[in-house]
């Protein structure tokens, strides 16, 4: 009697970010390509496009449209597969994670909710923004959460630029006034990408409206310094070169409300606002905590061991910044794995070795991340961060041309991670010979 041949091992992975994606490629590459496991990616989108980029998509340089690559084609040159949907339930017992339905720009049904069986399920979806629950904040302030919200940022703010110039050119009183709360790298990188596109905004029509003058940028944080999470001495640095291009910083101002016109904070000050950005703060999608008594963190994180399993279920992992992971090498209790996009990276290459001694039958390793440093993006010519290792002994601030440079090169990594150093190379020898055909920056 023939013996039925056993199904491979299906691992899926829900969230094709800076993270999943790639864990998703190596492990289509070096199991399901040989027939040693089944390798599923779940998201809710179609497209993936690099998080760390939105704030250049809402700033108008970058075109998410050529930078975005289809989950189906990756999935084909990877050899994994990829279903679309959000996470609408969980079932560790049966081990089936149900998606929800997936519907069209027009509302028509594309696919009906379905369940996929796991013996592995791998989570990495990132995070969102946190409003904290302040007044106004979800209807009059736009949050960098997807490509669909720095898109629409991206369009209010040309709007706004045109009718400011359209004022300037009827001899009346102008300007668009900025308002960004929260001084992370998201909103120090978006204000210093939006004072050097709108110059060249203005160069592509915008007769009357000076840039300089009449887009004002302020940047509004609670706590006592920019950059709270990074180093003191690379925020003195940021705020140097914020107010070289003519950027307001106002420290120690925590926003009470949020209105249509303006931005108000607990010691009464107020900063009028045609456009305003939230950037304040981040936790774990709320979803996470209805996945079938998972345990997660006040921030919503489900709660991991060091080999990245959650607490309560071996067979589930999670990383990135949805993960609450123990740091030991921080050196004091409780330290957690700081949300960052190296952070996930590097998880994501410690759990293709993992997968593979777990389906060896193998003892799991531990995680131990490596702090190499922050670089935070200050502009086309400019970034400001820090060096962290063996490799300075000790920490070293970089700005200026080669920390641009290096900052690039973070994509340029996350790039060959998907796309394989030839595929690089080629996208990147296309991107320069399109630059002399195209306009330096996205006008619609």
């Amino acid at each position: 009697m023939q013996v039925p041949k056993r199904a491979p091992h299906r691992i899926v992975i829900v969230g094709g970010g800076a993270g999943g994606l790639p864990l998703a490629a190596r492990l289509g590459d070096k199991l399901a390509r040989r027939g040693r496991a089944e390798v599923i990616l779940v998201d809710q989108y179609a497209t993936h496009l690099w998080k760390p980029l939105l704030h250049e998509v809402a700033a108008g340089r970058m075109n998410a449209d050529v930078h975005g690559v289809d989950y189906l084609a990756l999935a084909y040159w990877h050899h994994f597969r990829y279903r679309q949907g959000a996470v609408f339930g969980l079932d560790r017992a049966r081990h089936e994670l149900t998606l929800d339905a997936v519907y069209d720009d027009d509302g028509a049904l594309m696919l009906p909710r379905h369940v996929v069986r796991y013996d592995t399920l791998v989570f990495c979806v990132g995070s969102v923004s946190n409003d904290f629950g302040v007044p106004g904040v979800a209807m009059h302030a736009i949050s960098l959460d997807t490509f669909a919200d720095a898109e629409r940022f991206h369009r209010r703010l040309l709007a706004a630029c045109v009718r400011a110039d359209a004022e300037a050119g009827a001899g009346r009183s102008t300007g668009v006034n900025i308002v960004i709360i929260g001084a992370g790298a998201t909103g120090v990188e978006l204000a210093a990408e939006i004072r050097h596109t709108t110059g060249a905004h203005a160069s592509y029509g915008l007769d009357y409206l000076d840039p300089a003058k009449d887009i004002r940028l302020t940047i509004v944080e609670a706590a006592p310094r920019i950059l709270p999470q990074l180093s003191e001495h690379v925020a003195k640095a940021a705020v140097g070169l914020l107010e070289k291009l003519g950027i307001s910083v106002h420290v120690g101002e925590r926003v009470t409300s949020v209105d249509a016109a303006a931005v108000h904070s607990a010691n009464g000050a107020t900063y009028p606002a045609d456009l305003i950005v939230w950037s304040a703060g981040i936790m774990a999608p709320q979803w996470l905590t209805r996945l079938d008594g998972l345990e997660t963190s006040r921030g919503n994180q489900l709660v991991v061991s060091t080999t990245l399993q959650t607490t309560r279920d071996p067979d589930v992992f999670a990383f990135g910044d949805c993960a609450a992971c123990p740091w030991p090498e921080a050196g004091h209790e409780g330290a957690l794995v700081p949300p960052r996009a190296q952070a996930a990276h590097q998880q994501a290459t410690f759990l293709v070795k993992t997968i593979e001694a777990r389906l060896a039958g193998g003892t799991l390793p531990a995680f131990r991340f490596r702090d190499f440093g922050s670089l935070v993006s200050l502009g086309e010519l400019s970034a400001v961060g820090s060096l962290m290792g063996r490799l300075v002994g000790g920490s070293l601030l970089i700005q200026g041309l080669v920390a641009r440079w290096m900052y690039n090169s973070l994509y340029k990594l996350h790039q060959v991670s998907i796309l394989g150093y030839v595929g690089v190379a080629l996208d990147t020898i296309g991107r320069f010979l399109r630059r002399r055909t195209e306009p330096r920056v996205k006008l619609h």
